[in-house]
């Protein structure tokens, strides 16, 4: 499998891409569930079909960028085929002595970002986990391993690193619309209906003070390249007194609402978004509709 990431890692961006397209037609057609979840969802956000439709050919171009993402050689920029937009918000936290929480969703090419970070902004710290299958975790863990992006395990010894980089004003990055563990996340609304969420953007925005900033990553047509936006920091932890805890989760799950929204056509929909998180002896207990609204 390794060698054959490495034949495709050097396949040019639009052969992947159109390969890609392929791929994510081909599991929509086999996989009922799939097209289950990818409706129920994009209903969910009030969207129509059509308006997500392209999503289903980019959730398979995600997976054949990614050998050429995870394998590119360490010396070689990978900005060469991106364009970048809003450097003025990062420029503004940081010449207030501020630290940043870069985030983003399961959105374009989210796995490009913390790469284009550690370039633009290194040292940049983020979370890392690695994958259950040995060569999958070699793989991930060597593309990972790169100037200027430096790898925290997930556990509480990694969320202090990351807390000790903002308040010595450095940077962080996360995806922040994943379901966490059991534990370490509440029920908070996502698109109207309560979702297991994240703290970790919210505990360490307002222990830190940091901006905290959306980031946007989308493919261009035909393989041309990546769109990277720095979009405006949220504002709303900025108050005085700072929201609760629960508040500032529904914060950020509307800010990514909003960075989902503005490019559907690069969700990936059937993320399994409102799954309850697992716990010993069973899972987790749903809440009652309606919670954290």
């Amino acid at each position: 499998m390794f060698l054959f990431f490495r034949f495709l890692s050097r396949w040019p961006l639009p052969l992947l891409h159109a390969l890609g397209g392929l791929l994510g037609w081909l599991v929509w057609v086999l996989s009922p569930g799939y097209r289950r979840s990818f409706r129920a969802n994009v209903a969910q956000a009030g969207l129509s079909f059509e308006q997500a439709r392209p999503a289903i050919a980019d959730a398979g171009r995600f997976v054949a960028e990614l050998p050429r993402l995870w394998m590119r050689p360490h010396q070689q920029s990978c900005l060469t085929q991106v364009s970048v937009s809003g450097r003025e918000h990062v420029d503004a936290a940081l010449a207030k002595g501020r630290g940043v929480v870069f985030f983003s969703a399961h959105c374009g090419s989210f796995e490009l970002a913390p790469q284009a970070l550690a370039e633009l902004y290194g040292p940049v710290t983020a979370l890392y986990r690695p994958a259950r299958q040995p060569w999958l975790a070699r793989l991930m863990a060597a593309s990972r391993e790169r100037p200027g992006l430096v790898m925290a395990p997930a556990s509480l010894a990694g969320i202090r690193q990351m807390l000790k980089a903002l308040r010595s004003r450095g940077a962080v990055a996360l995806l922040t619309d994943q379901v966490p563990p059991e534990g370490l996340g509440v029920w908070a609304p996502f698109f109207g209906r309560p979702a297991y969420s994240m703290t970790l953007a919210a505990r360490l925005v307002l222990q830190s003070g940091a901006a905290l900033i959306p980031v946007r990553t989308s493919r261009l047509p035909s393989g041309q390249g990546y769109q990277l936006d720095f979009l405006p920091p949220v504002a709303d932890f900025d108050t005085a007194p700072p929201p609760d805890l629960l508040t500032a989760v529904t914060l950020v799950n509307r800010a990514n609402e909003a960075l989902i929204l503005s490019l559907p056509g690069q969700y990936l929909w059937a993320y399994a978004r409102y799954k309850q998180p697992r716990r010993e002896g069973g899972a987790a207990p749903a809440p009652q509709e309606g919670a954290g609204a």
